[in-house]
């Protein structure tokens, strides 16, 4: 079956799925559980479900150890718990879940099995389309929006057995919440589940906050600047921006098309590696809709040599300065790979404040109009106040000048990236901070050019918790790994390598 038609199937498969749930819902004939689904959830410690992988759930249900219906049942108590206090989940879906949950059961006792994913409980970012399930976009236009279909990444892990519990907040177009982070005029703010006090970044907050506190087995981000990496960092989890073109945003409510297209890609972001290896298989491959996805195949993280790679790291890039204690971090990490042998050299790509540089101009050049127009199509008349809706507005000469000054530095880095397999550097310059009071970021609060650097390449970055702050006292501190085009495989088992040498996500204190 070629690439077309298996994904037209796959689409296909989630669509029936949902029809049928809907038919059964309503006409109360849900089928019963099997023997096996009754009573796990009494035998399975609730702190220690909520510790478990995605990949050991969906092993547990597949083994008949755990049934779906109460692998949703225990997410959505835990959910209770945590998200008066986050306010990371705005949206939910409990009375479908639980019939598809029910659905689950019922096929895997007769021995059937919709994919790898049968029965996990998961959310997805408000960002994306989910049928029959309120997609706000963080927009005032958009809040009672309920679309008939889902986005590619949701129906992908809906056909692979996934179950949808909600969805997590994100600021207007994922890019309205400022200083602030995650902040929307519909929902308000999203907060750290290890300080309540701190943000846990934007604009995939609420998707970061409720996986590490445990109310989801993973989500689904979209990152235009950092805003998978971000919160991965921010909230102690593992996140991985793919390489441009390896995942399809269609039903992202800022989708494929446009001059500012390369920056936006969409990735998993759960609270161990081994789900990313998991999950990006499945969200990968073109849908036939968003132009920009090439059939590419994804490498097996497992087949990875780590000891050969080549790895450059750098702990500042010259346009701000981390902490001590980000830069000591990065040390840290890059020897984990020197101790398995591999050659490590401190270096950096060139002109990295150049490109950050033109891509600031550049992205202002409309003077906020596509932003605008944005507004226009989906009825807000009330933009959030951490949204710019305005720019320099530059001459059609200027703007083209500006893309080749982005096109050429990208050449140069693509040549200095030959002779090196990873490279090791901070997520962010500053341990987690505050919610700030205001929107407008203060002179000297820098630190996304360290994400968004790999948003203009396009080159496939992960962030993975890799230590704790001594600086902002129990935060979390994550490390940033890239890789070359297309190699998401090489970042996959470095971030994995990582993990295991500091043991990754830990549950926040909440």
């Amino acid at each position: 079956m070629n690439t077309a038609r298996r994904i037209r199937h796959t689409v296909q498969q989630a669509l029936s799925r949902r029809s049928f749930l809907q038919t059964s819902v309503a006409t109360g004939a849900v089928l019963s559980l099997g023997s096996f689904a009754r009573g796990a959830y009494a035998s399975v410690p609730a702190d220690e479900f909520v510790t478990w992988s995605a990949s050991h759930v969906a092993k547990m249900i597949r083994d008949k150890q755990l049934s779906a219906v109460d692998a949703v049942t225990m997410c959505y108590a835990r959910i209770d718990v945590v998200n008066p206090k986050i306010n990371a989940v705005v949206a939910t879906c409990r009375e479908r879940a639980l019939a598809e949950a029910k659905e689950a059961d019922a096929m895997l006792a007769a021995g059937k099995s919709l994919g790898p994913l049968h029965g996990v409980p998961f959310t997805v970012k408000d960002s994306f389309d989910t049928a029959g399930v309120v997609s706000t976009g963080g927009t005032l236009g958009r809040k009672s929006y309920v679309p008939g279909k889902d986005a590619t990444v949701v129906a992908r892990v809906r056909a692979a057995g996934a179950i949808l519990l909600g969805k997590t907040n994100t600021p207007e177009f994922t890019l309205g919440g400022g200083a602030r982070g995650t902040y929307n005029l519909i929902y308000g703010q999203t907060f750290n589940p290890y300080n309540l006090a701190y943000s846990p970044a934007g604009s995939s907050g609420g998707a970061g906050a409720i996986v590490a506190a445990g109310g989801a087995f993973f989500d689904i981000g979209s990152d235009y600047g950092g805003s998978i990496r971000g919160p991965a960092y921010n909230n102690g989890i593992a996140g991985i921006k793919p390489t441009y073109g390896r995942v399809p945003r269609t039903g992202h409510i800022v989708g494929y098309g446009g001059p500012f297209d390369n920056f936006q890609e969409t990735g998993p972001m759960a609270r161990r590696v081994e789900d990313l290896v998991l999950l990006l298989p499945l969200l990968s491959g073109p849908d036939n809709w968003d132009a920009a996805m090439a059939p590419v195949t994804l490498g097996d993280p497992a087949t990875v040599e780590l000891k050969k790679l080549r790895v450059a790291y750098y702990t500042t890039n010259g346009e701000t300065d981390p902490t001590p204690e980000i830069q000591a971090l990065v040390k840290q990490c890059a020897g984990y790979f020197r101790d398995l042998g591999c050659k490590v050299t401190e270096d950096k790509p060139p002109k990295m404040k150049e490109l950050s540089d033109a891509r600031q101009k550049f992205s202002g050049a409309s003077d906020g109009d596509h932003m605008r127009r944005l507004l226009a199509k989906h009825g807000t008349t009330q933009a959030s106040p951490g949204l710019r809706t305005s720019g320099e507005l530059l001459p059609s000469a200027e703007f083209t000048k500006w893309v080749e000054v982005m096109d050429s530095i990208k050449s140069e880095q693509l040549a200095w990236f030959e002779k090196y397999d990873l490279i090791v550097c901070p997520a962010n310059a500053k341990a987690p901070q505050r919610v700030p009071p205001e929107f407008v970021r203060p002179p000297g609060a820098g630190g996304g050019s360290y994400t968004s650097q790999y948003n203009t390449t396009g080159w496939p970055a992960g962030v993975v918790r890799a230590g704790t702050s001594k600086e902002e006292v129990g935060l979390p501190l994550g490390i940033q790994l890239v890789g070359q085009p297309w190699r998401d495989d090489v970042v996959l088992a470095a971030m994995a390598h990582v993990e295991k040498q500091t043991g990754g996500w830990q549950m926040p204190p909440i």
